[in-house]
């Protein structure tokens, strides 16, 4: 029993030694890290920006990174829609999504999250002062949550998505089963991520669904048209690469030399645009190859494959496909496949898939394809470009499980009650 009531507080200190060894490193890394660098000035920043903002109504959100803002961001914007008395505040804790979004319209404030300590937490709480706080999906801050219920703050976790292999579920993971009780509400994606959660007792949960189906679906009804990509693809079937690593491009280019099949464009979307990778991509084939950034009226008429070299354009993009292929799968795993499935097109992706439930969604759903290889690659290309019914039967069932799925902020909001 001694040991049961000393050990949550033993797990504190290691939490707080782990927090303040990472800043330590984070402070060295700064000097030759560019990102480390943007995190370390940029937290230092937060208490003078939250000094100058003064609010008596105030919503907070925050979110980990680039990903996690898209994924919140239809919350965020019905926020601002529905309740336009409220100001917002959102948070980033990576340099990927607060230098994205650092002058994001619906937000009223735009700051890093500062590192995790008693101290820092007392502070931004009695700065913001929130009326009600989402954190989006895995965001999990103990001393940030802590504060939050000590003042009786609301807090909700949205999209939030749970696996068997958390520390929450582990015999040693009762410190971070209480960082759970922290939360007022947890929404979360699916029965699975629920079930757990409840047979831990945690009981204050529901699933609403992925409020990235409502991002996604936002932007296909207001996607951007690109006269230069009209012109490319004009009457031509069509083949999109998105977020690719060289071992997708290795594959696809290997097909695109090899397969022998005609009357086929290729846009690749690398998820590196530096000139070395660029110029690397652009070796890999012997057709017309030209770059987004090059390309006119005049030379795009001739050109086999054009590659994007800028950002913001893929979620537009994937509407000019009849097939798709999205990257990361043959490195730390896929990326969104929902941007291209809304469209209506069948998807490709490599074999890491196994912790996004929409990709094994629409694999069973036979909207989505994983391959291993150049091999499985071949194949289903082979197949999807000479059998049509089975192309339009895939993509029909790609776009009907996005918009079984829209409305997961909505859902949200009305629970929430504001």
């Amino acid at each position: 029993m001694l040991f049961a009531a000393f050990f949550p507080l033993n797990m504190k200190w290691f939490y707080s030694i782990g927090i303040f060894l990472y800043a330590s490193v984070i402070k060295v890394a700064s000097f030759f890290n560019t990102k480390a660098k943007l995190r370390a000035k940029g937290a230092k920043q937060t208490f003078v920006k939250l000094n100058q903002f003064k609010s008596d109504n105030l919503i907070w959100i925050h979110c980990a990174s680039l990903g996690e803002f898209e994924q919140g961001r239809p919350l965020i914007e019905k926020i601002k829609l529905q309740y336009p008395d409220y100001k917002l505040a959102l948070s980033f804790f990576s340099p990927s999504g607060y230098e994205m979004q650092k002058n994001y319209e619906s937000a009223d404030i735009v700051f890093y999250l500062p590192n995790d300590t008693h101290k820092n937490a007392e502070k931004l709480i009695s700065l913001l002062k929130p009326k009600l706080v989402f954190f989006v999906k895995y965001e999990f801050w103990f001393w940030h949550l802590n504060e939050l219920k000590k003042n009786k703050i609301p807090v909700y976790l949205i999209s939030g998505i749970f696996r068997k292999d958390q520390l929450f579920f582990k015999v040693y993971g009762n410190f971070f089963r209480k960082i759970l009780e922290d939360f007022t509400y947890l929404f979360v994606q699916n029965e699975s991520s629920e079930k757990l959660l409840l047979d831990i007792g945690i009981k204050n949960v529901t699933v609403t669904g992925d409020t990235r189906f409502d991002r996604v679906f936002e932007i296909a009804q207001s996607r951007t048209q690109f006269e230069i990509i009209d012109k490319f693809t004009d009457k031509s079937f069509v083949f999109i690469a998105g977020s690719t690593w060289k071992p997708d491009e290795d594959i696809i280019f290997r097909f695109i030399e090899s397969s022998g099949i005609q009357n086929i464009k290729y846009i690749i979307v690398p998820h590196e645009i530096k000139d070395e990778n660029i110029k690397r991509i652009q070796n890999l084939s012997q057709k017309t190859i030209i770059r987004y950034s090059e390309s006119n009226f005049e030379n795009i008429v001739d050109a086999d494959i054009i590659i994007i070299d800028n950002i913001g354009m893929l979620s537009s993009l994937y509407a000019y496909a009849d097939i798709a292929y999205i990257g990361g799968g043959f490195g730390t795993g896929i990326h969104n496949t929902l941007e291209a499935a809304v469209y209506g097109i069948p998807v490709i992706f490599g074999p890491k898939y196994s912790k996004f439930d929409e990709a094994k969604e629409l694999i069973s759903r036979k909207a989505g394809f994983s391959i291993s290889d150049k091999d499985g690659f071949f194949k289903i290309m082979q197949k999807l470009i000479t059998d049509n019914n089975f192309k339009l039967q895939s993509g029909k069932n790609a776009e009907m499980y996005v918009k079984e799925n829209i409305g997961a902020s909505e859902k949200i909001l009305q629970a929430v009650n504001l």
